[in-house]
């Protein structure tokens, strides 16, 4: 009996040993992306000694999708925790999918803000459209009917007395095609997005007829989007994360770093430094709000113009779907 009970005693002390080491298993956060060096977060990329928290209080799964309906699909079946929705994506997935608890966390980027780059609507240097007015009766292309910049694309035309359909013919094309498109005469004007945009074969060319900006003023593209239950149950590894996110910005927009964080990029996708030299992580790129908080004004602004285009049924207010309290605590943590 004795010894059965000194078995015991051991057992229990070997057991409570062992608790502390099961609590502190890292939170697992799945994080959608499409394109790295844009809506996915600069973890991707996998610089080591930037993030502080990783691997102790969270650990990442990156999933790649292709675009936007399967990332609203994922998050609704629980499969996805983070997303980087658009302005336009996010409003859907409230309005069609019914995702009334997702929460809006932490900017990713922002398109026109002050002198930041602002997505380009191409056309050939030595093609016929000199003016938006010139579009009547032409092809033009954006990458997804409802897209955030496709709204752009529309809202310009329209300031412009140009409608669908009964101006112009609109066709879907994914981004990487649409070089071959235009310089092919197979369409007549292209949606620019970084990084096709800086395509030195395409800027030898082609030009802007006019920005993003010019159509919506500053918008809040890409949002760090979760669901409420998901900041209930981890909400300090999410500050944990969002501070290191913070801390990766810092980093690949330092100057100093520039060359290094270039590599980073050309190691990761297999592209020239060519691509991305001159324009990435300098003030030509995408704003990237350095305190991560996403301008809501703005965001209020863009779904506007989704409704008013007919691609929302509500002019919803993204104000009720947003926590930024966990991004400003992160951002307390960085000095």
């Amino acid at each position: 009996m004795r010894a059965a009970l000194k078995l015991l005693s051991a057992f229990a002390v070997v057991s409570s040993l062992a608790l502390p080491a099961i609590a502190a298993e890292p939170t697992k956060i799945r994080i959608a992306w499409i394109v790295p060096a844009g809506d996915a977060p600069l973890g991707l990329l996998g610089k080591e000694g930037i993030a502080t928290h990783e691997g102790k209080s969270y650990k990442v799964e990156y999933i790649h999708f292709t675009g936007t309906p399967p990332m609203i699909s994922a998050v609704a079946a629980n499969e996805i925790d983070i997303v980087p929705f658009a302005y336009s994506s996010f409003a859907l997935a409230v309005e069609n999918a019914k995702l009334e608890d997702l929460r809006l966390i932490a900017d990713v980027f922002q398109d026109g803000v002050e002198n930041h780059y602002s997505s380009e609507f191409m056309v050939l240097n030595d093609g016929p459209i000199k003016k938006i007015e010139d579009l009547k009766g032409k092809v033009v292309t954006s990458n997804s009917v409802g897209s955030a910049v496709d709204i752009a694309l529309r809202a310009m035309l329209r300031k412009n007395g140009l409608e669908d359909k009964r101006d112009y013919s609109l066709i879907e094309t994914a981004f990487p095609n649409m070089k071959a498109q235009l310089i092919d005469h197979k369409v007549d004007l292209i949606t620019g997005v970084v990084p096709f945009s800086q395509d030195p074969a395409l800027r030898a060319v082609a030009h802007p007829l006019f920005v993003q900006k010019d159509a919506l003023g500053s918008s809040q593209m890409i949002t760090m989007t979760t669901r409420a239950a998901f900041i209930q149950k981890n909400r300090a590894a999410l500050v944990d994360f969002l501070e290191d996110n913070l801390r990766e910005l810092q980093w690949y927009f330092d100057p100093a770093h520039h060359a290094e964080a270039i590599k980073a990029v050309t190691d990761f996708t297999k592209t020239p430094a060519t691509l991305w030299d001159s324009w990435l992580f300098t003030d030509r790129d995408q704003y990237h709000a350095p305190n991560g908080k996403p301008d809501l004004d703005a965001l209020k602004r863009n779904i506007a113009t989704a409704h008013e285009l007919g691609f929302l049924k509500s002019d919803l207010d993204p104000k009720k779907y947003a926590d930024l309290s966990l991004v400003e605590e992160a951002a307390k943590r960085i000095k």
